[in-house]
């Protein structure tokens, strides 16, 4: 890959691959700037020059522990402020999670290295990009999941994010990934190849300022006035059931200002309690004065069975009808434990209220809002983009209602607001998100915030919303192009392993 005369240290490199995922951090909201991911990759890149594939192993998980490390170590908060636990078992756990998953970035090095044959220009515009993005959709699903910072939302506001309502945000992500690497060949290539990579990143970042242009679906009918509440509970006092009444004044008065509007959003359970606990006193009398306004209510509310004593998370819409849909990807610990019969223990260790949800066994994410259909999402469901899709295109608009509160004043609701963002766009449709703290916002189809509520404000914000129709190709063809791409892109370069003469890791 590099002369040895390019090479460093062993210490140095090791440094330089934490640091590079540390930077990339930069490139995610609430920074944004995303030059600086592409100056985290180039860094990866150097810090795997000449290592052996053990090395690459280690470079490669110290790279994760930056990027990671600085990126989500927010989880520390719902474990220590809301989680009861003590500071260091919370930083112990929080530093634990953050080691786990950089070995999804450990296993990329290894991978480099072990591969690392042939032409030397194959590492960056091969296996480096089609590798890191197989690993990180493959991070985005093993296990439940977890696909926090994945490489394509630090271009929801930037050229590349022209791509995403055709090949989604993985798509966006490799485009980012042969872009470093075309960046690489620009400052390392021949005069040929040099002019070959500036030609290559102008076609990539001009073809996806360009397709910011392109409309892909379209306006249905006449818009609706839409509003999204904030009552900015604290998460220590959410569930704290002597408040509940005080609670729902709270969230009854902010309604009440937006009863004007055709539909009123609160957030993830909104109500603090079983929907049957509430019927009789809440949620009658509140849906018989929205079918007297003409307005219709959407609300996150904890919801029992009966018979079996399961409950789920839920969404309830109320007004001219009533509809419920129920929270289908729960979040491991935090809504359900995995393992329960070898981790039941730590449930009482967590002490997170109601933390035993059961699967909604909807197939598709739809909810009945009065006459049209909604793509909603609870939570860290909007971080799936797949499952997102599943709504489209019955859809008209889309619903996200989330609790950030678990993360207090961090990066973590700057971070989920760029995924809604990124939903929005991919599928072509308004997306209205409502949360308990913030940030609450209106989102249109190209992605754009057009209004919001910031963190721990009371509010609200209302704006006139537009269905849509029709389907964006990612909806049409989902992750299928980008994995397909990089995998294509993988088998390549293995290929010159087999046909090209072995050589030393100089390249």
């Amino acid at each position: 890959m590099l002369s040895p005369a390019f090479r460093i240290p062993p210490l140095l490199s090791a440094a330089l691959a934490c640091a590079s995922g540390a930077v990339m951090v930069l490139g995610f909201a609430p920074f944004g700037w995303y030059a600086f991911v592409l100056i985290g990759l180039l860094g990866f890149l150097v810090a795997l020059n000449g290592a052996s594939p053990r090395i690459g192993f280690l470079r490669g998980w110290l790279f994760g522990v930056g990027l990671m490390g600085f990126g989500v170590f927010w989880i520390r908060i719902s474990l220590n402020e809301f989680g009861n636990m003590d500071t260091w078992v919370a930083h112990l756990l929080a530093g634990l999670f953050v080691s786990t998953i950089a070995l999804f970035f450990g296993f990329v090095g290894w991978l480099v290295r072990r591969l690392d044959r042939g032409p030397a220009w194959r590492v960056p515009l091969l296996l480096f990009p089609g590798l890191y993005l197989l690993v990180e959709w493959l991070r985005g699903w093993l296990f439940t999941g977890f696909p926090w910072l994945s490489l394509g939302y630090t271009q929801i506001d930037g050229p590349l994010g022209g791509f995403a309502p055709i090949i989604g945000v993985y798509g966006v992500g490799l485009l980012i990934l042969m872009s470093a690497g075309l960046l690489w060949g620009l400052l390392r290539w021949s005069a040929r190849g040099r002019v070959l990579a500036a030609l290559g990143l102008v076609v990539v970042w001009g073809g996806g300022m360009l397709l910011k242009q392109v409309t892909w679906t379209a306006p249905s009918g006449q818009g609706f006035r839409a509003a999204v509440v904030q009552a900015s509970i604290p998460q220590s006092m959410k569930w704290d059931p002597d408040l509940l009444v005080s609670t729902m004044e709270i969230y009854w008065e902010l309604t009440e200002r937006n009863l004007d509007a055709d539909l009123v959003v609160w957030p993830e359970t909104a109500i603090p309690d079983f929907l049957h606990h509430v019927r009789d006193v809440l949620i009658d009398p509140m849906a018989a004065r929205a079918r007297q306004e003409g307005t219709e209510i959407v609300l996150g509310i904890p919801v029992m069975e009966s018979d079996t004593g399961r409950h789920f998370n839920a969404l309830l819409s109320l007004g001219s009808r009533e509809d419920l849909y129920a929270k289908r990807h729960l979040v491991p610990f935090g809504e359900f434990m995995p393992l329960k019969t070898w981790l039941g223990p730590l449930v009482d260790l967590f002490q997170v209220p109601i933390s035993d949800f059961s699967r909604g066994s909807a197939e598709r994410p739809l909810l009945a809002v009065g006459d049209r259909l909604a793509g909603v999402s609870i939570c860290y469901e909007d971080a799936f983009p797949a499952e997102v899709s599943q709504a489209l295109p019955e859809a008209e608009f889309l619903i996200n209602v989330s609790n950030d509160a678990w993360f207090g004043d961090s990066l973590a609701p700057h971070q989920h607001l760029e995924m809604a963002r990124m939903r929005a766009l991919e599928n072509g449709r308004y997306l209205l998100r409502a949360t308990n703290t913030g940030i609450s916002a209106i989102i249109d189809q190209r992605g754009r915030v057009l209004g919001m509520v910031p963190s721990f404000v009371r509010g609200d914000f209302a704006t006139e919303v537009r269905p849509y129709v029709g389907a964006t190709p990612y909806v049409r063809l989902g992750n299928a192009p980008a994995i397909g791409l990089a995998a294509g892109l993988v088998l390549l370069g293995v290929g010159f392993v087999r046909l090209a003469p072995s050589r030393s890791a100089d390249g």
